[in-house]
């Protein structure tokens, strides 16, 4: 494992990199350090032969209160082999959309997922609005990305965002194992495969505002939890730069607590 004190730890083990998002201060929000370390393990986990699957998980019983950068989304989106997710707590805005990216997703029953996104003046990233109707179907969609409801980890599961709640204290042995039996698997197999289960990748990067970035709707946020006490977003007709992190990061909390 990298240094303990890192805010990305990490670790090549039986074929598997991990890596956790270590910023339990911050409910482990990301800034842009963060997302150019976990995009460059992804792209190196990429090329070596070594490495059969890539698991991420939080620290400190949390996932990631969210943020924004478009590297590091199609750095996870355009990956080629199997991801796998342990989700404990928050997962808000992109620790949300980037599970739609991986491929086996556990959660402990503390897991809320949400995309609180309108509420704070932005549009959907990440692909998120053709990969929430696809995957969980349009109404829950709509009531997540237009509405900013979010899911407990139950009904996640229920709904198709994740495979399973699994017991807080075997969270993350589980999510291992199952990321060890997927590195053991025929490489060549075993990537094919997934390319074949995502065709779509590219229509998703281009169309969706991974790969090319659209103007965002901006607005004064008139929500009520995302006005305690953040309740507008600087208008701009560029691309949309990364807001402060403990700003998303309070923000982004405060819509998670109106669940």
């Amino acid at each position: 494992m990298s240094d303990t004190e890192s805010p990305i730890l990490v670790e090549d083990d039986q074929g598997v990199r991990f890596l956790v998002m270590n910023r339990p201060d911050k409910r482990n929000a990301l800034t842009g350090d963060m997302y150019t370390t976990l995009a460059d393990a992804l792209i190196s986990a990429a090329s070596d032969d070594a490495i059969g699957a890539v698991m991420i998980t939080g620290a400190a019983k949390c996932f990631t209160a969210g943020n924004d950068l478009a590297d590091f989304l199609h750095a996870i989106a355009t990956f080629p082999k199997p991801i796998v997710a342990a989700v404990e707590g928050s997962a808000v805005g992109i620790g949300t959309t980037m599970l739609m990216h991986c491929d086996l997703i556990y959660a402990g029953a503390s897991a809320r997922f949400a995309m609180p996104f309108v509420a704070l003046g932005l549009v959907p990233e990440a692909g998120s609005s053709l990969l929430t109707s696809r995957l969980i179907g349009h109404p829950r969609a709509a009531a997540m990305l237009l509405l900013g409801e979010g899911l407990t980890a139950e009904q996640a599961a229920d709904a198709g965002l994740i495979n399973s709640v699994v017991g807080e204290e075997v969270l993350y042995a589980h999510a291992r194992a199952k990321a060890v039996a997927l590195a053991a698997q025929p490489r060549t197999a075993l990537i094919a495969a997934k390319a074949l289960m995502r065709p779509d990748t590219a229509l998703v990067l281009v169309s969706r505002g991974i790969a090319v970035r659209v103007g965002h709707l901006v607005r004064p946020c008139a929500a009520p939890c995302a006005g305690r006490p953040y309740g507008s977003v600087p208008i701009t007709t560029k691309p949309r730069p990364s807001p402060p992190d403990t700003l998303w990061c309070k923000a982004a909390c405060a819509a998670v607590n109106c669940l």
